[in-house]
């Protein structure tokens, strides 16, 4: 059975931010639970965001088990479904990602693997190089 996880920034956050971040964390759920019986390999999704420049800085990583899941989910025409799920997911919150091919992101398991030792808080955190750095941990959850 495929485990289901996100990782969530541990920072302070005010009152509303963190109710944001919630709602954040169920839309997404719903969106993860549609996709993992709908595209072959797809394991689990996570966010992160600097809260001070939202919505622009939301990234949704959709991670695989391998490059290859990957590539045939694109192949098969699947990655729209699953940006427009994760859109709409988002939506009913009241969160509209302007431009989904930078919000959302696909990686996978096997990559993280090679290149980060399965660290998924180093990777995570290397790839928001063009945002301002986030500090501290990665919980899942």
């Amino acid at each position: 059975m495929v485990t289901t996880y996100h990782l969530r920034k541990v920072m302070k956050l005010t009152k509303t931010t963190q109710k944001l971040d919630n709602n954040i964390c169920k839309a997404l759920t719903i969106a993860c639970e549609n996709s993992l019986h709908k595209i072959e390999g797809f394991c689990w999704l996570t966010h992160r965001a600097n809260y001070t420049n939202f919505p622009a800085s939301l990234i949704v990583t959709c991670v695989f088990k391998t490059a290859d899941d990957i590539e045939q989910m694109k192949a098969n025409d699947l990655a729209k479904g699953l940006q427009q799920d994760i859109q709409k997911q988002l939506l009913k919150i009241g969160v509209i990602l302007n431009n989904s091919k930078r919000n959302i992101h696909f990686d996978s398991e096997e990559a993280c693997n090679a290149q980060h030792q399965g660290q998924w808080n180093e990777r995570l955190k290397n790839s928001t190089t063009k945002q301002k750095p986030l500090k501290g941990n990665y919980l899942k959850h």
